[in-house]
C-alpha cells in the first residue's frame, strides 16, 4: 500500500512547539520508527503551512496513492476547502491529531475535515499515526 502522510500547519515544529501538549519528539525523529513498523508499505510524508498547498497535494494523490493519513492541524477546525478536497478524491483518508481535541478548547472540538474522512484518531501523540496506518490496512 502506498501511504501518504500529510501534515498541516505548525507540525514542522513538533518537539519544540508546546511540548506539554504535542510531545518532545519531532516528526522527523519519529518517522524511521513508523516506517520500520510497516515495511510492507511505502510511506511518503509531506508538510505545509498553507491551505491551498494541502488541497493541491490531496488532488495530486489521485491514481498514485492508496491511502492518506492527514493531520490538518488547526485547519481541521476551519477548512471547508480541505474537507471538500478530501471528499473529491476516491482515496481512504484517516485524520489524526496528537492531542485529544475533545479535551481542548471549545473551538478545537469540531473538525470539518474529519467529517470527510473514513475516521479520526485523536489523543495518542505520535502513535496516532501508527494507529491510522493500522486502520487503513484493515480498510484495504
Amino acid at each position: 500500500m502506498n501511504v501518504l502522510i500529510i501534515n498541516g500547519p505548525n507540525l514542522n515544529l513538533l518537539g519544540i512547539r508546546e511540548p506539554e501538549i504535542y510531545g518532545r519528539q519531532s516528526f522527523e525523529d519519529f518517522l524511521p520508527d513508523l516506517i520500520s513498523m510497516f515495511p510492507q508499505h511505502s510511506i511518503e510524508t509531506w508538510q505545509s503551512n498553507h491551505e491551498g498547498e494541502i488541497i493541491d497535494k490531496l488532488h495530486s494523490a489521485i491514481a498514485k496513492i492508496d491511502a492518506i493519513v492527514i493531520n490538518p492541524g488547526a485547519y481541521a477546525h476551519t477548512s471547508v476547502a480541505i474537507a471538500d478536497a478530501i471528499k473529491s478524491i476516491a482515496i481512504p483518508v484517516v485524520e489524526v491529531h496528537l492531542s485529544n481535541i475533545h479535551a481542548r478548547e471549545n473551538y478545537r472540538r469540531h473538525s470539518f475535515t474529519a467529517e470527510a474522512c473514513k475516521g479520526m484518531i485523536s489523543g495518542f501523540g505520535l502513535d496516532s499515526y501508527r494507529l491510522a496506518v493500522l486502520s487503513l490496512e484493515k480498510m484495504s
